[in-house]
């Protein structure tokens, strides 16, 4: 019996990528771009509805989360699902990636990251003039900059709100250094549900102070979008310029301090047999006094 050979196997021939680097890349810009989109506008709809959000703070947790997952989903078979510079960098220092590699993830997810604002952006235009009658705030009731990109509560000063980036992306990558660590034996197709989740847990403890944007290429293209299409120059220089950078620099910093410190407390630890530890698999307690 002779396989039929449809149009898709005809055309995948002759666009496949031959190149690694660029293979990875654009599965990091596609992962990326979803993350995003998802995330912009899970925000849009908590933001725009004028009798009240559609969308409680666990609804936009949720929504985070499944573009967390389905963000790496799409693209963890061919470049590892990264879709974040603060992991990419972790894995560079933890010698997981090439620095030529790791760059080109980085452009990829940022570019990746600006597409997805933009589709956002066309998405919602018409409620997002609707809300603000056309013109684009970054302060006030009718902002509508943190749609795209992060911005911090009133409360947090410069030092809070890079301890903030630089704790939850340690965090998270925590979490994903030891779900993709072989030795934890966790199946592909589950991993990234488990950063999902993971990452779900973290905003229902950590978005208060600025969001938990924990991302640099998440926040970065973003609020370059912003910066070109109507919010001007204050998406970058909100606060004096104590805010742009911090969620930047900080997951770039905690990314690479989760790396280190889920090796250093655990990871070197792991057997790589698991038949070393047995689970306890008793309930039973038993009275102190008794020998």
């Amino acid at each position: 019996m002779v396989e039929q050979v449809t149009w898709v196997d005809r055309m995948r021939t002759k666009v496949v990528l031959k190149n690694d680097v660029g293979r990875a890349a654009l599965a990091e810009f596609v992962g990326t771009l979803v993350l995003v989109l998802v995330i912009t506008s899970v925000c849009a709809q908590n933001v725009l509805p004028k009798a009240g959000s559609a969308n409680a703070l666990i609804g936009v947790n949720i929504g985070v989360a499944c573009g967390i997952a389905f963000g790496i989903a799409l693209s963890q078979r061919i470049s590892g699902g990264h879709i974040n510079p603060a992991v990419t960098l972790a894995f560079l220092v933890l010698g997981a990636i090439k620095p030529i590699k790791a760059l080109a993830y980085m452009i990829a997810q940022v570019l990746g990251a600006f597409v997805g604002a933009a589709i956002t952006y066309f998405l919602y235009v018409d409620a997002i003039n609707v809300f603000d009658a056309g013109t684009r705030r970054v302060e006030g009731v009718k902002a509508t900059a943190h749609i795209f990109a992060s911005y911090p509560g009133a409360h947090l000063g410069w030092f809070g709100g890079l301890f903030d980036q630089i704790l939850g992306t340690a965090i998270f990558v925590i979490i994903v250094v030891h779900t993709v660590d072989r030795r934890n034996h966790y199946p592909i197709w589950v991993r990234p549900f488990i950063m999902g989740l993971g990452f779900l847990m973290i905003g229902t403890a950590m978005a208060f102070n600025a969001g938990y944007p924990l991302n640099p290429a998440r926040d970065f293209g973003p609020r370059l979008f912003t910066l070109l299409w109507g919010w001007g120059s204050k998406a970058f220089t909100f606060n004096e310029l104590g805010w742009f950078w911090i969620p930047i620099f900080g997951p770039l910093v905690g990314g690479v301090l989760g790396g280190l410190l889920y090796n250093f407390a655990l990871g070197f630890h792991t057997p790589a047999d698991g038949s070393e530890y047995e689970l306890v698999t008793t309930h039973e307690l038993k009275p102190i006094s008794e020998k």
